[in-house]
């Protein structure tokens, strides 16, 4: 699935920031969505790839996407429930 691909309910752009405050700022979001909804999420920082992963393996959440273009990273993700 490619980013155009995936319809999102909720975006962030956390691009500029780095470690640990994209994953603060994402972990807060989601608490405020509700299960099934879709997160769409933008960085520059590449240590945001492993710890969204890690991130969505311990929370029981779906990474349904995720790449890189130019010198942003893009992850959808889904809210679990």
């Amino acid at each position: 699935m490619h980013e155009s691909e995936c319809e999102s309910d909720h975006e962030i752009d956390t691009t500029g920031l780095i470690c640990p405050e994209p994953l603060m700022l994402v972990r807060n979001r989601i608490r405020g969505m509700r299960p099934g909804e879709v997160l769409h999420v933008r960085a520059t920082d590449p240590s945001t790839e492993r710890d969204l992963s890690n991130f969505c393996r311990f929370m029981n959440h779906e990474m349904l996407d995720l790449g890189r273009r130019d010198h942003e990273y893009y992850f959808v993700i889904r809210k679990g429930g």
